[in-house]
């Protein structure tokens, strides 16, 4: 979102309270933002929370005093995107119907900028059978809408009707302004530890929390990708927008990674694979009786090894990850020669700044033809685009 212009509009409904935090993300993400607001949402939220929170001006009355002119005109179109949320009923109905009777309705109408409309209202209101029209009206004209989420509402009611998250919001938001550069590209993305039971209550496992898996993934579907990700358990939130298959231990990973990667034209391997699983699974809870405990291991299946192999009958990129402690390139190096990958993403994950369960990460990119780079540390999220830059690169030079 850096550098991106974006209005949000509010509305006067009682999820108006949220908008607060949407632009604090907003902000946070590097977006210049400003806010819109209905007579009514003011009775909601003060303007002058907004502008604390935007460092920017807030408009809610057209003749407002420091109110332009054509600030009406100016707001939309000088905009990458535009946000409505929370969206009422009424907001949905003017939008629909081209009726602009105060400054958000107006600068909408005016505007050339993508819209986003998140609605928000009692679950009757939402499935009237008029709010319902006027929404497909709405995304007939091109415009995006968030289908709300379901649960108890602020009028005691369950059903349809919540404003979605602003982190999920956010998230939409993302995917509007980003350029599909990875549109057409079928691509699969591992991601998170795998599982292995040693009885009903214990199992091995390793530190992959799935950050960069799932941040790979997401930037991928936001870039066009048509995206899969498999996942092993993490307490992230599902990414919108893709296919999702959980699975839990190294086999089950296996066989979802196998069935969905001869269609892929990208397969990211960044989950953690546990290397040993038990010989066998304890069908009770082993009680702690002896002062020792033998633990008999296999080899689990190199997940990463069988896609090289099948890679030599398919024009698809390969990518893999190296989580090591020492020797990172001569490591790293030997994986990418003996699993027949393109390249390969190694990291130190001795270091307390990246790797598991760091939010930054800093790696080095190593090619098929031995060359090395180097990305800095930086969030993620960030540099899940640096990676897919490379992956881009390297899937065009042999296409």
């Amino acid at each position: 979102m850096k550098e991106k212009k974006v209005v949000v509009g509010v509305t006067g409904g009682i999820a108006a309270y949220k908008a607060a935090e949407l632009v604090r993300l907003l902000v946070k993400a590097g977006a210049d933002t400003k806010v819109a607001m209905t007579f009514s949402a003011t009775r909601f939220v003060t303007p002058l929370t907004f502008e604390a929170l935007s460092g920017n001006k807030v408009i809610w009355d057209m003749w407002g005093a420091g109110t332009s002119a054509m600030d009406h005109i100016y707001w939309g179109q000088e905009a990458d995107l535009i946000i409505i949320a929370p969206a009422t009923a009424n907001v949905i109905g003017k939008l629909a119907h081209g009726i602009g009777d105060d400054f958000l309705s107006t600068m909408v109408i005016a505007a050339t900028a993508k819209i986003l409309v998140c609605p928000s209202m009692n679950s009757n209101m939402y499935l009237n059978p008029a709010v319902q029209h006027n929404v497909k009206l709405l995304k007939e004209r091109g415009w995006a809408v968030m289908e709300p989420g379901e649960g108890e509402l602020a009028c005691r009611t369950e059903g349809p009707g919540r404003l979605p998250e602003p982190e999920e919001i956010l998230e939409e938001a993302k995917a509007l302004v980003t350029e599909k550069d990875l549109s057409g590209l079928r691509i699969l993305v591992t991601a998170g530890a795998t599982v292995e039971p040693i009885d009903p209550v214990r199992y091995l496992t390793n530190r992959s929390t799935g950050k960069m898996g799932y941040a790979l993934a997401r930037a991928a579907m936001m870039r066009g990708g048509e995206v899969t990700l498999v996942s092993g358990p993490t307490n992230l939130n599902r990414p919108r927008g893709l296919s999702f298959v959980p699975v839990k231990t190294a086999e089950e990973m296996k066989e979802a990674v196998i069935e969905r990667s001869r269609p892929c034209d990208v397969i990211i391997k960044a989950g953690a694979v546990v290397d040993y699983r038990p010989k066998e699974k304890a069908p009770h809870k082993i009680k702690k009786a002896k002062e020792t405990q033998s633990l008999e291991l296999v080899r689990n299946p190199d997940i990463l090894g069988e896609l090289g192999r099948m890679k030599r009958k398919s024009r698809s990129l390969l990518v893999g990850f190296a989580a090591e402690t020492q020797d990172l390139i001569a490591n790293a190096t030997e994986k990418l020669r003996k699993k027949n990958l393109d390249l390969i993403i190694a990291n130190d994950v001795s270091r307390t700044d990246a790797g598991f369960e760091a939010d930054t990460n800093a790696v080095k990119v190593i090619y098929k033809d031995g060359r090395a780079e180097e990305i800095p540390l930086m969030p993620k999220d960030e540099l899940a685009d640096q990676i897919l830059d490379r992956v881009k690169q390297v899937w065009e030079k042999g296409s």
